[in-house]
C-alpha cells in the first residue's frame, strides 16, 4: 500500500515526493519492525512509542505515524492519536477482513469467554471452519494460537488475525470485545455482524473511573461497529442499551419481555437443561456446564446464532457438545470425596454467582479461595470480601496478581468486606496463594465444594518483581495428591 493512500485514509499529509513509498507491513512494536513497514508511535501506560522511533527506523521502517515530529530520517504522518489511526489503517491494509466474515463480538463484565466458546461450538456444528478470539486462546479453524497478554488484540494484530482466518477458509468468528479495547480504538473500523451484551457490573473502574463511562465504552460497540445487537434484559444496563441503540435488537433472558427466553430450567451438578423459546426457536438444550449464569450465556449464544441464520438443530448440537471452558467452573478431580472447582470469577457479581452455583451442587459446605488483582479497581476489594462472606461458609482470602502493589494492603482492603459480612465458619488471611489452596483442600470434607476463584485459566502470577509460573489447577491437583 502506498504511503500517500494511507495519508489519505488518515486525512493527513506526507512530505512532497513521499506519496509513492510502498508500505509492506505495519508495526507498533519496534522489535517487530520489518523492512519497509509503517511504524505507529503509540503512547502507552508505561512506555511511549515515540521514544522507539529511531530503533524502528534502524530496523527498516519506511515511515512513521506519530502525534508530533520526532525528527526522523523517514517521512512522518502526524495525527492526533496514533493508536486510533492504527485501527482504520490496519483495516484498510489487510483488506477489510471483518466485512467478509460473519464476526460476532461478545462484550460484558462476566460471561464473555464462555459465550464465545459456546458460539464457536455452534459454528463448528454447522460444519464450517470457525475462528475464535478469547483471553484464553486464538483459533483459526483447527489451529490453536496462544493468547498474548492483552485480552483485546491491538488493531494491527486483530486485522492480521482476521485476514489469516479468511485465508484459511474461516467463515464465522466469535470474539471477546473488552471495554478497554473499545475505548482505545483497537476495534475501530471493524465490522461486527452481531454484537452480544451479557451484563455490566463493577470492574475496570481504574480505567473508566465511573460506571457510566464503562457503559458508554460498551455501548460504542453497538452504536458504531455492529449491524445487529443481542442483549440480555435481565441486566439493568442491558435494558438501557436495548432502548438506546439504533440497530435491530434481539433481547434474551428469563423475563416474559425477552425475545428469547429460558424456561423449564433444571440445574444440576453435571450441567443444566432448559428450553429456549421465542423468535423462531423452541429447542430443548442440555449443557454440560453448571450454573444458571451459564444458561444465560447459552441463551445469548443461541440468540446470536439465530440472528446469523444458523438452524435450531445446529444451535442445539453446538451447545450440547461443548464439554467445558478452561478455567470456567472447571473441576479438578483426583478421586476425592469432595468437589474442587477453578473459576475466573473476579468481580463481586461473578463471585456471588459462582458460589451460588457451587452450593447447588450438593449439601456440603462451600469453601472459597480468592483474592483481588493489584493495579486494578481498588474500590471493588471490600465488595469481593462481602461477596465471599455472603456466598461461602469458610473463606481463605489470598493473593491474586498483586502486580506492583503490596499484597498485604490488598488483603486488608478485602478484609473490610469480610468483617462487614463474616462467613458462618469464619475466614483466614493467607497471602501465599499456593498455601491458601492447600489449606482449603486440607480442610474440605465429604460432600464439600472448594471454589478457587479469580485466575481461572491463567498460568502465571504477577508480582512487582516479575511473573512466576502459577496455575490454580496444578496447585490444587498437587494438594489433592497429598490429602488422599
Amino acid at each position: 500500500m502506498k504511503l500517500g493512500l494511507i495519508a489519505g485514509i488518515l486525512r493527513a499529509s506526507v512530505p512532497a515526493g513521499a506519496e509513492g513509498i510502498d508500505i509492506t507491513d505495519l508495526a507498533y512494536d519496534s522489535r517487530k519492525v520489518t523492512e519497509d513497514s509503517l511504524f505507529f508511535c503509540v503512547p502507552g501506560a508505561l512506555v511511549d512509542g515515540h521514544h522507539f522511533a529511531e530503533q524502528a527506523v534502524g530496523a527498516g521502517a519506511a515511515a512513521l505515524v506519530s502525534s508530533h515530529s520526532v525528527q526522523a530520517a523517514v517521512p512522518e504522518i502526524i495525527v492526533d492519536d496514533p493508536r486510533r489511526a492504527m485501527g482504520v489503517v490496519s483495516d484498510a491494509f489487510f483488506g477489510q477482513p471483518s466485512r467478509e466474515l460473519s464476526l460476532v463480538g461478545v462484550t460484558g463484565t462476566n460471561g464473555k469467554t464462555t459465550t464465545v466458546y459456546m458460539l464457536d461450538s455452534i459454528f463448528r456444528a454447522t460444519g464450517e471452519a470457525s475462528g475464535l478470539i478469547s483471553n484464553i486462546e486464538r483459533r483459526i479453524g483447527p489451529k490453536v494460537l496462544p493468547a498474548p497478554r492483552l485480552n483485546a488484540p491491538e488493531a494491527i494484530d486483530l486485522q492480521r488475525l482476521l485476514r489469516m482466518m479468511l485465508d484459511a477458509g474461516v467463515t464465522k468468528c466469535a470474539m471477546e470485545v473488552t471495554s478497554e479495547g473499545i475505548a482505545q480504538g483497537r476495534t475501530d473500523a471493524t465490522e461486527f455482524e452481531v454484537a452480544v451484551f451479557t451484563n455490566l457490573t463493577q470492574d475496570h473502574l481504574n480505567f473508566h473511573h465511573t460506571m457510566e463511562n464503562y457503559y458508554l465504552a460498551k455501548r460504542f460497540l453497538f452504536t458504531d461497529l455492529a449491524r445487529a445487537a443481542v442483549v440480555s434484559i435481565d441486566d439493568k444496563w442491558g435494558r438501557r442499551l436495548a432502548s438506546e441503540v439504533g440497530i435491530p435488537v434481539t433481547t434474551f433472558g428469563t423475563s416474559d419481555a425477552a425475545d428469547l427466553r429460558a424456561v423449564d430450567m433444571e440445574l444440576g451438578p453435571a450441567g443444566s437443561s432448559f428450553r429456549a423459546v421465542g423468535l423462531d426457536l423452541d429447542i430443548q438444550v442440555q449443557i454440560k456446564i453448571p450454573g444458571v449464569f451459564n444458561v444465560m450465556n447459552a441463551l445469548g449464544a443461541a440468540a446470536a446464532a439465530n440472528t446469523l441464520g444458523i438452524s435450531p438443530a445446529d444451535i442445539t448440537a453446538g451447545l450440547e457438545s461443548l464439554a467445558g471452558v478452561p478455567g470456567r467452573f472447571e473441576r479438578v478431580d483426583a478421586g476425592q470425596p469432595f468437589t474442587v472447582l477453578i473459576d475466573y470469577a473476579h468481580t463481586p457479581d461473578a463471585l456471588i454467582a459462582v458460589l451460588a452455583a457451587a452450593r447447588s451442587l450438593g449439601s456440603g459446605r462451600v469453601l472459597a479461595v480468592f483474592g483481588c488483582g493489584g493495579d486494578r479497581d481498588a474500590s471493588k476489594r471490600p465488595l469481593m470480601g462481602e461477596a465471599a462472606g455472603r456466598g461461602a461458609d469458610l473463606v481463605f482470602a489470598t493473593s491474586d496478581n498483586p502486580r506492583s502493589e503490596d499484597p498485604l494492603q490488598i488483603l486488608r482492603e478485602i478484609e473490610k468486606g469480610l468483617t462487614e459480612w463474616p462467613p458462618p465458619l469464619g475466614y483466614e488471611i493467607i497471602p501465599d496463594r499456593a498455601e491458601a489452596i492447600r489449606r482449603a483442600v486440607a480442610e474440605a470434607g465429604d460432600g464439600d465444594i472448594v471454589v478457587i476463584a479469580g485466575k481461572g485459566h491463567e498460568t502465571g502470577q504477577e508480582f512487582a518483581e516479575g511473573k512466576i509460573d502459577f496455575d490454580d489447577r496444578l496447585i490444587a491437583a498437587d494438594a489433592l495428591r497429598n490429602v488422599r
